[in-house]
């Protein structure tokens, strides 16, 4: 039987058919320079590399299901209206253009002793979150910056909350780009949501002699390394599921 985590909406008027609304993060959430990308490598004439070793295309970073999986795992909390973001004196400022969200951002002075992200302006902001989370007991949240978004202007700081003993809303502080100015599209994922059960874990260190990593790498290597690749995706990898 799947868990369930529950989205509660914090605003009367916010619905599942809300710009904003909490959604699968692989659901038509996964950027359009991703989903374009090549699954192989081609030359500058449109042919396909050939990898020497087996005579297959050569799989780009689109064919590695890491990243893949890193970008759909959980769920993300997205902009409720476009966000604008400009200097203004020589600071940047944020507003939203919808005047009901008002108060979805937040403009803050820089944080003592907490280290800014490199490249990234010192005057932060905070999303206020429209909905706040419930989870089955024993189980936490991980939020962060969606994972491999690098395209976006903002940086979300990371945090753990035990949403089975609390599901109340807050802020989520972020910082822009430096010299970043523009529109954040409503819709935009802002924060990746993923669930994890909360375990205590020992950990144990091994070691491999030089023959054994020499005898793992050619195993890996005769396992691996086959024509047009997709080994892993094929034979290994499994299939999660968020609705």
């Amino acid at each position: 039987m799947n868990k369930i985590i529950k989205f509660i909406n914090t605003r009367a008027w916010s619905n599942m058919d809300s710009p904003s609304a909490p959604a699968p993060a692989g659901q038509k959430n996964i950027p359009e320079w991703y989903r374009d990308a090549d699954r192989f490598a081609k030359m500058p004439n449109g042919d396909h590399y050939v990898d020497p070793m087996n005579q297959g295309k050569i799989p780009t970073w689109k064919a590695c299901p890491a990243i893949y999986d890193i970008m759909t795992t959980g769920y993300v909390f997205r902009t409720p209206c476009d966000i604008e973001f400009k200097k203004v004196n020589g600071k940047i400022t944020g507003k939203t253009l919808d005047s009901s969200y008002a108060d979805f951002l937040h403009s803050r002075d820089p944080m003592p002793q907490f280290v800014v992200p490199h490249g990234y302006d010192e005057v932060h902001f905070a999303w206020y979150s429209d909905w706040t989370v419930s989870t089955p007991e024993g189980y936490s949240v991980l939020y962060s910056q969606p994972f491999g978004r690098y395209d976006l202007p903002f940086m979300t700081t990371s945090g753990i909350i035990d949403n089975d003993k609390v599901a109340m809303s807050g802020t989520m502080p972020f910082f822009i780009q430096k010299g970043w100015e523009g529109i954040i599209p409503a819709g935009t994922p802002y924060s990746q949501l993923i669930p994890f059960k909360r375990e205590d874990w020992d950990s144990e260190w091994d070691k491999q002699s030089p023959l054994d990593i020499h005898k793992k790498k050619m195993d890996a290597n005769r396992t691996f390394r086959v024509k047009d690749g997709g080994v892993y995706l094929k034979s290994f990898w499994s299939k999660r599921k968020y609705s």
